[in-house]
């Protein structure tokens, strides 16, 4: 199965919360929510629906992958590599999908949201540690350092104009006029504002 292309609005109608899929057009009136309320998408979406455990579990789980636009695979992929480390699983797995080089581009500033910083990745636009990634799913580490390439600096400009500065969370620096940023330390579950019930999905994946 192929990469979701469909209507990033309606994705965020489905699971009943801003998923924040297309940047600042979010918290804008023309959000979907915002104009149609919590209906889900669909002729029935106004139908009430009482979901059993399981049905919870699955909702976070799949709120978590729309999130950050991951596929089904990729998704489980991050979630075993969180198992086989020390450590509260749910919290480990936030912090891994945390260091993906697009999510960093989209906290840095240097993107309006991930799917346009994993567009941007792809694309070749960063280096980290002075050498070019191009690999959405790349797990920075502490202290490497995020560059904008030299070549692509003007492009990459006319974008930022219509970017808005967000906030920086505190372990990260980032300088977007420079276009440059550093990962100072991994994150703790506190400072990672998704809001998700990370338990659910560990459950989910421990039936």
């Amino acid at each position: 199965m192929g990469r979701y292309t469909g209507s990033a609005c309606r994705l965020c109608r489905r699971e009943g919360v801003k998923l924040y899929l297309k940047g600042a057009r979010c918290d804008t009136p023309k959000c979907a929510l915002e104009n149609r309320g919590l209906k889900r998408p669909g002729i029935h979406g106004d139908r009430p629906v009482k979901l059993s455990d399981y049905g919870l579990r699955l909702r976070e789980k799949q709120k978590l992958k729309r999130i950050y636009g991951m596929r089904e695979k990729q998704f489980r992929r991050f979630f075993d590599l969180a198992q086989k480390k020390k450590g509260v699983t749910g919290e480990i797995f936030l912090t891994l999908l945390e260091r993906r080089l697009d999510n960093i581009v989209y906290r840095m500033g240097f993107a309006a949201s991930r799917r346009q910083a994993r567009q941007l990745v792809t694309h070749g636009f960063f280096q980290v540690n002075g050498r070019k990634i191009n690999i959405p799913s790349y797990l920075v580490r502490e202290g490497e350092v995020i560059e904008v390439r030299e070549n692509k600096r003007s492009k990459l400009e006319k974008l930022l104009e219509e970017v808005p500065e967000r906030v920086l969370p505190e372990w990260l620096e980032a300088d977007r006029k420079n276009m440059k940023g550093k990962v100072l330390r991994y994150p703790t579950r506190e400072e990672i504002d998704i809001p998700v019930q990370e338990n659910l999905i560990v459950e989910l994946y421990s039936r």
